[in-house]
């Protein structure tokens, strides 16, 4: 396996890159678009606020749609959206918009879920004191689901994390496209081993940061 790791060293930190650049930078826009997704969800869901049913089931439905789709198919049609957005429809680049709207469908049901767990008798009281809707969102929704989002940001991350290992399957490079080139077509099974192994310690790493900063900002509330 040493061997192995020598010879495609160059070919692995490039492939971490790739990965790192398609993992960030698609969960980064997709957490921002998520949350916008999340928060519209809530508001039109909670009577509370601004309900409005059809506005929900047709925006519910799109995320839902979205997320029902299998990565690896959603990716090829996204292909010539890709292409004209970024401008070509191989390599990184390309797989950032079949990424980054499978993550912001993902994380938007989960920032809902966070948004509704805020407590209501809090919601109740502000807005019976005549405060505005929007302080009540950026005040105290957005405030008290902090620490919920920043759990579902860390399982998000882990999610696109995971798709993007498939980017190689369509040229987009990345940890799966050297597993995929080098360990599955030329048959060499420590290329592979190699590349779960890393897989497997970004993920760590990844549910290690989340986990250290949820501590955090809750010691910081108390």
């Amino acid at each position: 396996m040493l061997e192995s790791f020598i010879e495609i060293e160059d070919k692995l930190v490039k492939a971490l890159q790739e990965t790192a650049f398609m993992t960030i930078t698609s969960l980064v826009i997709a957490v921002i678009l998520g949350i916008g997704l999340g928060l519209v969800l809530y508001i039109t869901s909670e009577p509370l606020l601004s309900k409005n049913t059809p506005v929900y089931e047709v925006v519910g439905f799109i995320a839902n749609t979205i997320s029902s789709i299998p990565f690896l198919i959603l990716m090829i049609f996204f292909l010539p959206i890709s292409a004209a957005v970024v401008g070509t429809k191989i390599g990184s680049k390309a797989v950032l918009v079949p990424l980054t709207v499978a993550a912001a469908a993902f994380f938007g049901r989960l920032a809902e879920a966070s948004f509704s767990d805020v407590d209501k008798g809090v919601l109740e009281a502000v807005i019976s004191s005549g405060a505005r809707k929007s302080h009540v969102i950026f005040k105290i929704v957005l405030p008290e689901a902090r620490i919920s989002l920043i759990k579902n940001i860390t399982v998000t991350a882990i999610t696109v994390l995971g798709f993007s290992a498939m980017a190689g399957l369509v040229g987009g490079g990345g940890i799966g496209d050297l597993a995929y080139r080098y360990g599955y077509q030329r048959y060499k099974k420590e290329v592979m081993i190699i590349c779960i192994l890393l897989l497997i310690i970004l993920v760590q790493l990844v549910q290690t940061i989340g986990d250290l900063t949820v501590r955090a900002l809750t010691k910081r509330g108390r």
